[in-house]
């Protein structure tokens, strides 16, 4: 799968998902949310050898669009985390790539070398927090540019701001306090794809299915948000049948651009 066709997953679904629990296996969970209707999750690197998990998600489900999310693109940074964590050592943006992931996410922005390396065969979202970074971002070959913090950077008003000073032609993917109450105000603020994680689950069921596998009930709540997304989008650009658009259609109707 080139990158157009996993930018194009990634912008039909309208959610990806941070897949940040341990306790749940992962492509079970992927399979929940292919029930739910997207085809797409990002696995954190905060997890528990988060490339083991890469690694058996190309195998099994070789159609899926995997991602690896807070990659950290600074060498110095990871010699001091690996150095006191030998044993599960966070992974390089190559290790990622290597591993399956078809998409790159950070929390903090990517290295010169790494846009030049890795831009054009994998769809590239750094971190960012102000209108300076999404612009340096998106010069240096950025797909998309996640928003983190999003609820403490101010939340869908924050997006609604800053959108005019970035002509509203970049696509943030605002993560970070996403729910089922605000997706809809992130939505008509501009966003295309929002990104979560199963905080936008209620906690005390998202406990049960934890403790009893309950990967049924995962895809309902997940096929629930997901058609909650449908119908907002849609009612922002009624004109975009998002389950088939093209990315050059997508564009073409919302004015961003996705760098390719």
């Amino acid at each position: 799968m080139d990158v157009e066709k996993t930018l194009e997953t990634l912008v039909r679904d309208g959610l990806i998902l941070v897949f940040n629990q341990d306790k749940l296996d992962v492509v079970r969970t992927a399979e929940a949310l292919l029930k739910a209707g997207v085809n797409n999750m990002e696995v954190t690197c905060r997890i528990k050898r988060p490339l083991e998990k890469l690694v058996r998600l190309r195998k099994e489900l070789g159609d899926f669009v995997a991602g690896a999310a807070s990659l950290i693109d600074f060498p110095e940074v990871l010699d001091v985390y690996n150095e006191a964590n030998p044993d599960d050592p966070l992974a390089t943006v190559e290790q990622a790539a290597e591993a399956g992931a078809r998409f790159l996410v950070s929390a903090a922005k990517f290295s010169d070398d790494s846009y030049e390396r890795f831009g054009g065969g994998f769809v590239m979202i750094p971190g960012c927090g102000s209108v300076s970074e999404i612009l340096d971002g998106f010069s240096k070959g950025a797909n998309l540019c996640k928003l983190f913090p999003a609820r403490q950077l101010g939340g869908p008003g924050y997006v609604r701001a800053i959108d005019p000073a970035i002509h509203k032609m970049i696509s943030v993917v605002p993560t970070g306090g996403t729910n089922a109450e605000n997706m809809g105000e992130y939505i008509e603020a501009g966003v295309l794809v929002v990104g979560g994680s199963f905080s936008m689950i209620e906690k005390s069921e998202m406990g049960r299915m934890i403790e009893e596998q309950d990967y049924e009930l995962l895809a309902e709540r997940l096929g629930g948000i997901k058609r909650l997304i449908d119908e907002r989008r849609t009612q922002r650009w009624p004109d975009i049948d998002f389950k088939t658009a093209s990315i050059e259609r997508i564009s073409e109707v919302t004015g961003r651009n996705f760098n390719l």
